[in-house]
């Protein structure tokens, strides 16, 4: 009951598998959820790696070998939850409640970019999978969050979600994930007031040009607000990660209200 526990959504890649590598490293108990089963168990495995000697800062799909690896518990749990479901989300947060007895972090950071067209080409239903995925799966994991730390003794935690540098600024042809994102920055707000007098803290960790296969091709190109494609500089992952496990470690009488981690040089001061 001493150990901390900590959910992570979309944890079966990019900054959520960061992430979740990172909480393990630094003593949390983490709880991997995500619509894959089979990265999920890939993200368990590196969650052990920090036990076995391997440093916090290990890339995330960097190999772990030798046999005291292979035969290492890995310190989490792996519920495959797709997030847009809200009797999955509830099954989730059952299975955290029993298997562990209470959820000290929430880690929001399922979500997904949508087709990158022309917002009088992007499809109705492309707009709703993008608002169901970012913004109401997002909603309903932070409502089961809630609950759970509202009624749990000691009473309390943290939920971080992850917005996006475009939560303040779009790219071009955005207009789903930059809506949701903006949204995500309301969710936040309120669940920041209305966690007040039960001990739930809420920020936001707003990131540009983390290095994963999700942002693969800002490196080699991105459209830019004049219509050119132009590369973009990354920053690593970890650094991300890094910053999540500061935010999660404070205690709950402080709160990283909003952070905004991102590469140097990115275009975001001056955009446009």
């Amino acid at each position: 009951m001493n150990q901390r526990i900590a959910v992570v959504t979309g944890a079966g890649s990019g900054v959520g598998r960061a992430v979740a590598v990172e909480l393990a490293a630094a003593g949390w108990r983490t709880v991997l959820a995500g619509r894959r089963p089979g990265p999920l168990h890939e993200t368990a495995r590196l969650c052990a790696a920090p036990a076995e000697g391997v440093p916090s800062d290990t890339v995330p799909g960097d190999a772990v070998s030798g046999d005291a690896a292979a035969e290492a518990v890995p310190p989490a749990d792996v519920v495959p939850t797709d997030v847009t479901d809200p009797a999955a989300v509830d099954a989730l947060f059952a299975a955290v409640a029993e298997r562990h007895g209470r959820v000290d972090l929430l880690f929001n950071n399922a979500g997904a970019f949508g087709p990158a067209v022309p917002v009088e080409e992007l499809a109705v239903e492309d707009w709703r999978a993008v608002v169901d995925l970012n913004l109401t799966g997002a909603f309903l994991c932070a409502r089961a969050a809630f609950r759970q730390m509202k009624a749990q003794d000691p009473r309390g935690g943290r939920i971080i979600n992850n917005g996006s540098i475009s939560a303040h600024v779009p790219r071009p042809h955005s207009i789903a994930y930059t809506a949701t994102k903006h949204a995500v920055t309301g969710l936040t707000k309120s669940l920041s007031l209305d966690g007040r007098p039960y001990r739930i803290a809420c920020g936001q960790i707003d990131i540009g040009n983390a290095a994963t296969d999700l942002t693969a091709a800002i490196g080699a190109g991105a459209r830019q607000a004049d219509g050119r494609i132009v590369p973009e500089p990354t920053m690593d992952v970890a650094d991300v990660a890094r910053t999540v496990r500061h935010m999660a470690g404070l205690p709950l009488e402080a709160n990283v209200q909003f952070a905004t981690v991102m590469a140097t040089a990115m275009p975001y001061i001056g955009r446009g």
